[in-house]
């Protein structure tokens, strides 16, 4: 900290840091156009200018760095006679067509208007530049008639995105904002991410969804997070209070360690319409006589608690099974698991991280200690080396796919493991493109290649580790050599990779769901783990194991016990005096102490009649369990089955009662990102016709079946789960107003943890445990009936089983529908041409859809997005399951493709 002077008072301020950041944080009020805190000061409106002692000129401020016995003025008669100027040559370019442009009342450039020409008219440009508008996007519409040349829309999709749209083409006052040879939008490489409008202070890039929408002054502005993927972006919601309806996202500029203060994505920025679509599910529904029928909330309600309680005196409480969700919050997922539990009498509970990230659960959870995230978002760019495997972050998490780009950028060395060539191989300093479902073998060929090269980190392994003996005699064999004949994988490429990794000062390991989705996804996730051990790569800044969970509230709904082995907390059922502490935390007697059924296992289960009834909360199971079709005979021979939604789905078409459930949107509550941060979900829309929230939904069965739940708003439901909940027990709504907080947090004064196994591991004895794994072929290979490799995933424009983003007309719009990624190879081998109709088919079943021939997908494989319910994917793959974590293979199946 240094000492300066501000306006003749002497101040401390942080020693380099930028000028106007500092002046605007401490409430002074300065004019600026082109700066933003998410990118780089390049002081070209020159609206900020202040004096500083020693400088002939007047100075920017947003480019100048404090230091010590800086000495300014703020708005001396010098500086504001400058600014007025400014103002006027950037006026003498602009149209006067305030009340016309999309951004009246929210226009950085009418405020310095009103505020320096209170009583004259300043000279408008009138429109002189004459330039066409370009609404080709189906998001975003750019008027460069109104550019004020501050390049914000250059740098924050440069700086932040790392798409390199825009660039400044020509020069002087036609000097402009450009695409590559001057494309229309929607003909670039434009993800639709938004960023360039959110940060536009005039009306020359606005979202086309809100135009002729409440104007800004007309809208109620709530921060929340975003109702997608992990990564859990803050955003701000704009609502017409009138038509109870969002007309605009913006980027929360709170909070940058998440979202930089600026960034999202196309789902997150645009994808909020399925809030107000027509098909929302807005009065309870029963069936009768086949038919779904409108009946009042005491009818529904009533009846699900008298078919839960004879199904459970007839049959037992573990005939009777829950999904929870993580599209709903802690508090929901708390309260459902704890209904099952202490209401029903049963640990069949579980959530679709059965489906995604399980095996990270049980796999890091044995070797490290706690099955979560190790390091925080932020910290990738401290990162001299990324592994990143088994995850395409620039389309199924975004914001951090911008940022690990702009580690690269920066200098960060990446290596990309992936069958796949996903955008992120071309920022690669080496792809290693091996087979699917190889990843043991090549992981335990890199660690292999380490300690051949003497690149362990003997003190780390010596002073914090166990048993490194067995897992260095276990990958003894993979030699280079060895691998390469498993993977397919150059053994120069597995060498470089090794050294690359190996020899760094801060290495990290990134994945998802493509390492974690196999028969053998523990033992991959260990391998990872046994990599980051043996090169002491954990507990510091820029390395770690670092899972990417696909929904918002994966990691949430874990840590909340919607598991049918733990309790909240991630404390065992099987444990006496584990279950006696919520005996009595939760005014109950005689808890089961049996591990329930998995997802994975209940369609068995409900095909030998030892399940009778099911209770979805936010899951579509029918479209997004492996052997889809296994599991909708199996839900047809359920005797009683209840769904809480949003929307009507191929799930709750089975469902006997459908009870309409609240948006993100419309609630309030908490959820956990990716990297164990909890943070706030506020209320900005009404519920949607008689909608209800799932924690009232759920307190109002909790009532029914004589259990008191009396709580008034979530916050109760926290209080109560802190208390029984170890690393939640310092999280407080007050606590996280402004600012999440990671677990664990243990008590009111603690921070939080923003780095996991810093000095000691999670585990008992506190160290790290190494243990050997095998590779393993996948249960389901390629042969001559199904010669073709599947594997299953995400697209950038889709969500999940799609039932949120194909109701958002722009995004489904851009992708209507299924495309079968097919090499080039393999098509013109099969006579198949772009667009042509294909089926494919497994030992399971078959669907059919649109070709698309890239070299994405490797010869012999065939790449299926999971999102469009008439094109199932998990109609094909096999539910096949990890023996120790139950989750599914959705990676490895073995096809065939034949043109319609």
């Amino acid at each position: 900290m240094v000492k300066i002077e501000i306006d003749g008072k002497e101040v401390t301020a942080p020693e380099g840091e930028n000028l106007l950041k500092f002046l605007l944080d401490n409430g002074f009020d300065i004019p600026h156009l082109c700066y933003h805190p998410a990118v780089k000061s390049i002081g070209a409106c020159r609206m900020c200018v202040v004096e500083v002692e020693g400088a002939k000129n007047l100075q920017t401020s947003c480019t100048t760095t404090i230091k010590e016995g800086l000495k300014i003025k703020t708005h001396s008669e010098r500086v504001e006679k400058s600014r007025k100027m400014n103002l006027s040559l950037i006026l003498s370019e602009h149209p006067n067509e305030c009340m016309t442009c999309d951004m009246n009342g929210n226009c950085a450039l009418q405020d310095l208007t009103y505020e320096y020409f209170p009583n004259q008219e300043p000279y408008f440009g009138f429109g002189k530049r004459g330039l066409k508008i370009d609404d080709s996007s189906e998001f975003i519409l750019r008027d460069l008639n109104k550019c004020i040349q501050c390049q914000l829309c250059v740098r924050v999709c440069d700086e932040v995105q790392g798409m390199f749209i825009y660039s400044m083409a020509n020069r002087g006052y036609k000097e402009l904002p450009s695409t590559p040879y001057e494309l229309p939008l929607a003909e670039t490489d434009c993800v639709n991410c938004g960023q360039c409008a959110s940060i536009c202070p005039v009306g020359a890039i606005v979202e086309k969804p809100s135009i002729g929408k409440a104007r800004h002054w007309e809208t109620q502005k709530t921060k929340t997070t975003c109702a997608y993927c992990g990564v859990g972006c803050q955003i701000e919601l704009h609502v017409d209070p009138k038509q109870n309806e969002i007309v605009r996202v913006m980027p929360s500029a709170e909070n940058p360690e998440v979202n930089d203060g600026i960034a999202t994505c196309v789902k997150g920025k645009f994808g909020y319409e399925f809030v107000n679509h027509s098909d929302r599910l807005k009065e309870p529904l029963m069936k009768k006589d086949g038919k779904f029928t409108e009946v009042s909330w005491d009818e529904a309600m009533n009846y699900t608690v008298e078919k839960l309680k004879e199904i459970k005196e007839k049959y037992g409480p573990d005939s009777i099974m829950f999904l929870s969700s993580a599209r709903c919050t802690n508090e929901e997922n708390y309260l459902l698991q704890k209904f099952a539990r202490a209401v029903i009498g049963t640990n069949n509970v579980d959530h679709c991280a059965r489906l995604c990230h399980a095996s990270t659960v049980a796999g890091l959870a044995a070797t490290l200690g706690s099955g979560a995230m190790t390091n925080n978002l932020l910290d990738i760019l401290a990162a001299n080396v990324i592994l990143l495997t088994g995850s395409n972050p620039t389309e199924n998490h975004p914001v951090y796919g911008s940022r690990i780009k702009k580690a690269v950028r920066n200098g960060t060395k990446l290596i990309v493991a992936d069958p796949r060539k996903i955008e992120m191989v071309d920022y690669a300093t080496v792809w290693l493109r091996h087979l699917p479902g190889t990843d043991v073998a090549l992981f335990n060929g890199i660690l292999n290649v380490i300690i051949q090269e003497n690149l362990i980190d003997e003190e780390f392994i010596r002073s914090r580790t166990e048993d490194f003996e067995k897992v260095k005699a276990t990958v003894e064999k993979y030699t280079p050599e060895y691998v390469s004949k498993v993977t397919q994988v150059d053994a120069k490429d597995i060498i470089k990779a090794a050294k690359t990794y190996g020899s760094a000062e801060n290495a990290a390991i990134v994945y998802a769901m493509g390492i974690t989705q196999h028969v053998s996804g523990t033992n991959n996730v260990i391998s990872l783990a046994n990599l980051a051990m043996a090169t002491g790569n954990l507990g510091r800044p820029g390395t770690g194991v670092n899972p990417l969970r696909g929904q918002g509230n994966v990691q949430g709904a874990c840590d909340l016990g919607a598991l049918p082995n733990v309790y909240p907390g991630y404390q065992k059922v099987t444990d006496e005096n584990v279950k006696k502490s919520f005996e009595k935390a939760w005014g109950v007697e005689g808890l089961p102490s049996n591990v329930g059924l998995a997802i994975t296992e209940m369609a068995d289960a409900m095909l030998d009649g030892k399940v009778k009834a099911l209770f979805v909360m936010g899951e579509n199971p029918r479209i997004s369990d492996p052997d889809a079709s296994h599991l909708e005979e199996a839900l047809k021979n359920l005797e009683f089955m209840v769904s809480i939604d949003i929307f009507p789905n191929d799930t709750t078409k089975f469902a006997d009662v459908i009870l309409p459930a609240s948006s993100q949107y419309e609630k309030e509550g908490t959820i956990t990102n990716t990297e164990r941060r909890i943070q706030r979900v506020r209320q900005g829309v009404k519920p949607i016709g008689n909608s209800r929230p799932d924690w009232m939904i759920l307190k109002d069965l909790f009532n029914r079946f004589g259990y008191e739940a009396n709580y008034s708003h979530p916050s109760e439901i926290m209080e109560e789960f802190a208390k029984v909940t170890p690393i939640y027990a310092g999280i407080t709504y007050e606590r996280i107003e402004h600012k999440g907080i990671q677990w664990p947090c243990r008590t009111k004064d603690d921070p939080g943890t923003s780095i996991l196994h810093t000095e000691k591991f999670s585990r008992p004895n506190g160290k790290g445990k190494f243990i050997p794994v095998e590779f393993a072929e996948p249960p389901e290979l390629p042969d001559k009936e199904y010669p073709f490799y599947l594997s299953t995933g995400r697209i950038l424009y889709q969500y999940h089983t799609g039932t949120m983003t194909r109701r958002v007309k722009g995004i489904n719009k851009i992708k209507p529908e299924v495309e079968i990624e097919i090499n080039p190879t393999d098509a013109e081998r099969l006579g198949i041409k772009k667009g042509d109709q294909v089926r494919v088919t497994s030992r399971r079943g078959s669907i059919s859809g649109k070709v698309k021939i890239t070299k994405r997908s490797m010869e012999g494989m065939v790449f299926i997005p999971f999102h469009y319910a008439e094109a199932a994917a998990n109609e094909l793959t096999l539910n096949v399951i990890d023996p120790i974590s139950k989750i599914p293979t959705y990676k490895v199946a073995a096809v065939k493709i034949e043109k319609i």
